[in-house]
């Protein structure tokens, strides 16, 4: 009973950084004078603060050596993979970032693991994964 609890206490918790996280950065138009390489710098502390999460770490990683390492922290269900993905197209979808095809290429893979682990189907999600596709070809 005391895993079960502390399992659901860490999955509100990366759940709750990361809403806020995404609510901060693009929620609102009050902060224009931050810009957005200020803005993905404070999410970067914000995770390895509160979560011990290395977006740096995570982003250089290969796609099966950041699956084991996302599946590693007892905090990322499904739900909360989904919205760091939704994250990284939101950094990968800006103007003004500087790593956006690395952003947009990790948050097609958190998508598709995804849709690996969930027991349902989601036309949201593959809505998602069709943009970035779509916005890989248009690139290449």
């Amino acid at each position: 009973m005391e895993q079960r609890d502390y399992l659901l206490r860490e999955i509100e918790k990366i759940g709750a950084i990361i809403s806020a996280i995404r609510q901060k950065i693009f929620g609102g138009k009050g902060n224009l004078a931050i810009s957005l390489k200020h803005q993905i710098e404070i999410a970067k502390e914000k995770l390895l603060s509160e979560a011990n999460f290395d977006i740096d770490k995570f982003l250089n990683l290969n796609s099966e050596e950041s699956d084991k390492y996302i599946i590693s922290f007892d905090g990322f269900n499904i739900e909360n993979i989904e919205i760091l993905a939704d994250c990284f197209s939101e950094f990968g979808f800006s103007d003004n970032c500087d790593n956006s095809k690395k952003y947009l290429g990790k948050a097609l893979q958190l998508y598709n693991l995804c849709n690996t682990k969930s027991k349902t189907y989601s036309f949201e999600r593959e809505t998602k994964i069709n943009a970035i596709k779509n916005t890989f070809e248009t690139v290449s």
